[in-house]
């Protein structure tokens, strides 16, 4: 089993305790960190494009690219909304956003800001959103916020372990 699996392929049990939150925080704090890292090669190995799949620059850029949707999710469990904001799963936002054509270190360093934010907003709310759920609009299932944010950090690592497999087969 050496390839990353299908990201829409996973399934997820969230039974562990809402206590885990802080553990979740601090896992989605250090993406900016792992991401960096990760990215310290050469700026041809970054864009390069294997047929149709994405490069790692826009690996990168698709992180970024969530960080609204992640917030919105957030937002969602404050405001008591019933259902999750839904996520375009066609991922257009990342097609058209030419992160190939932008500098790595501004990707990383706005990657960086929005994600701060995140934790920094999730880190305000009062204890109740963390156990109360809402709807997942596509898998269908009941997700409580410490469920939510664990789902984050693992598109997080999904995309974390796609960009060592690129870098892997350069």
């Amino acid at each position: 089993m050496d390839r990353v699996p299908r990201w829409f392929e996973r399934k997820f049990d969230f039974s562990f305790p809402i206590e885990l939150h802080p553990n979740l925080c601090a896992r989605l704090r250090g993406t900016p960190a792992r991401l960096e890292e990760l990215l310290q090669i050469p700026g041809q190995v970054l864009v390069r494009k294997r047929g149709d799949k994405w490069s790692i620059q826009e690996h990168a850029g698709h992180l970024l690219d969530l960080e609204f949707l992640w917030t919105a999710r957030v937002d969602d469990y404050a405001s008591n909304k019933t259902e999750l904001t839904v996520a375009d799963l066609s991922n257009r936002k990342t097609h058209e956003a030419r992160h190939n054509d932008r500098p790595v270190a501004e990707i990383l360093a706005e990657f960086r800001k929005a994600r701060l934010q995140l934790v920094s907003r999730v880190e305000q709310l009062d204890s109740a959103p963390f156990g109360s759920t809402r709807l997942h609009p596509r898998l269908k299932q009941p997700m409580r916020l410490v469920d939510h944010l664990y789902f984050v950090a693992e598109h997080d690592d999904h995309h974390l372990a796609r960009i060592w497999e690129l870098i892997r087969e350069d």
